[in-house]
């Protein structure tokens, strides 16, 4: 891994934004899938569009274009059959994540309140969204796991019904763990198509009322498309994660926690943030003795060289960087973790020591692996139960408060300009 000074990442860090340029080779094969050049968010504003128009016959027609496969409802008795099928450790690790998981976002308040006073009565009534979308990649690798860190929470928020959606030929696991989630249907398409189908509905795919989960490029920018038609929960870039170490941490387990955020893709962003010249030199060890027989090493010494090693003044300074770059994954390998857990301000998700390897917060640990990535946890949080729920205001005054209150609730209106709503209020006096 390359190494910073400070100084040479405090703008980087600070700049960071989404991004959704395409690299050379995606246009190119862009221009050949259309037969002109267009740009990623012009192709999947294309096929968002023919989707809204054309419903099932676009989204059949995509889904054989990008995938080879029409779009098709997975009938539930085939996620029972494969849960069964699973390897009985399999299923009890799968068992116990959902609990765990399940367990964490209970303790998640989510009732309204109803408060009588003086002028009445003001509270708020909390309901649940009727019907959710999860979107579950396909790609290299069965995310099974996505689907408990997000059916599970919306299960818990009490959602009236939960649809996935993951590209055509889904691996078995991801139908079981559809099951042992719990989820409502299960459609096997991908891509922009699939979440037009989710946005605007087909004949065959349920229209949602928000779309959870993350996704490739093109899945990003067509939830980006229809956000405004359908509730979105975050644009999701690729994975990241920084962690603060001292010369306490083993580098061993740093450099695994390095190359786990690695592997996931190229486009992958490990950063180490370290006081010690001597854990920085050990961890660089470490990280070729452990590349060496990694099965998906070409992705991992590819995103390696998208972050670093940045050698910080104090432990101080270190969560200052970490505060800028504002990571999905916010690691304190650190003697006392604890102790600077309250200067944390912006990160998807913390872990503190060693022993809480973020892999175990991909898996297990409790909380959703969903987080917010390319800095936008300066402003937004990980998937949890509030993301399914919608609060609603009530107002229930007594005439004596309204009689009150009109007078001065007037004046603003006419300041405002508003004089129909001044008169309304004025009626109440």
């Amino acid at each position: 891994m390359k190494r910073y000074r400070p100084e040479e990442v405090r703008a980087r860090f600070a700049s960071r934004r989404l991004r959704f340029e395409g690299s050379p080779e995606l246009k190119s094969a862009l221009a050949e899938l259309f037969g002109e050049p267009l740009s990623p968010a012009e192709a999947v504003r294309r096929i968002v569009a023919e989707v809204r128009e054309k419903g099932d016959a676009a989204l059949d027609a995509w889904s054989l274009r990008l995938d080879g496969q029409e779009a098709y409802e997975v009938p539930k008795k085939l996620w029972r059959e494969a849960y069964d099928e699973l390897p009985r450790e399999l299923r009890e690790a799968l068992e116990e994540a959902r609990v765990r998981v399940k367990a964490f976002y209970k303790q998640e308040p989510k009732g309204g309140f109803l408060e009588a006073g003086p002028d009445g009565v003001l509270g708020q009534l909390v309901r649940p969204l009727s019907r959710v979308g999860v979107y579950v990649p396909g790609g290299t690798a069965p995310l099974l796991s996505t689907v408990l860190m997000t059916v599970v929470p919306a299960r818990v928020a009490g959602v009236g019904e939960i649809v996935v959606a993951t590209p055509p030929k889904p691996h078995p696991a991801i139908l079981a763990a559809a099951w042992a989630a719990g989820a409502d249907r299960l459609f096997a398409m991908g891509g922009a198509q699939a979440i037009a189908a989710l946005a605007y509905g087909t004949e065959r795919v349920p229209r949602v009322d928000k779309i959870v989960g993350p996704g490739n490029l093109f899945v990003t920018l067509a939830k980006k498309e229809v956000y405004g038609d359908v509730g979105i929960e975050g644009l999701a870039g690729p994975t990241e994660t920084l962690i603060v170490a001292d010369e306490s941490a083993n580098p061993e387990l740093v450099a695994a926690d390095l190359l786990a955020q690695a592997e996931h893709d190229r486009l992958a962003e490990p950063w180490l943030v370290t006081p010690s010249e001597a854990l920085a030199g050990a961890v660089e060890e470490a990280l070729e003795r452990q590349l060496a027989d990694l099965p998906r090493e070409e992705v991992a010494r590819r995103a390696l060289e998208n972050g670093g090693i940045v050698l910080a003044r104090d432990l101080e300074e270190a969560l200052e960087l970490a505060n800028l770059y504002a990571p999905e994954h916010l690691c304190l390998s650190v003697a006392d973790p604890y102790r600077y857990l309250g200067q944390v301000q912006n990160a998807g998700g913390v872990f503190l020591g060693e022993h809480s390897g973020e892999a175990l917060g991909d898996y297990i640990a409790g909380p959703s692996h969903v987080m917010p990535t390319s800095g936008t946890a300066r402003y937004s949080a990980a998937l949890a139960v509030r993301d399914f729920l919608k609060a609603i205001p009530v107002v229930g005054l007594s005439p004596e408060a309204a009689k009150r209150l009109a007078g001065p609730a007037a004046l603003l209106a006419r300041a405002e300009g508003l004089e129909a709503h001044a008169r309304a209020l004025e009626k109440r006096k």
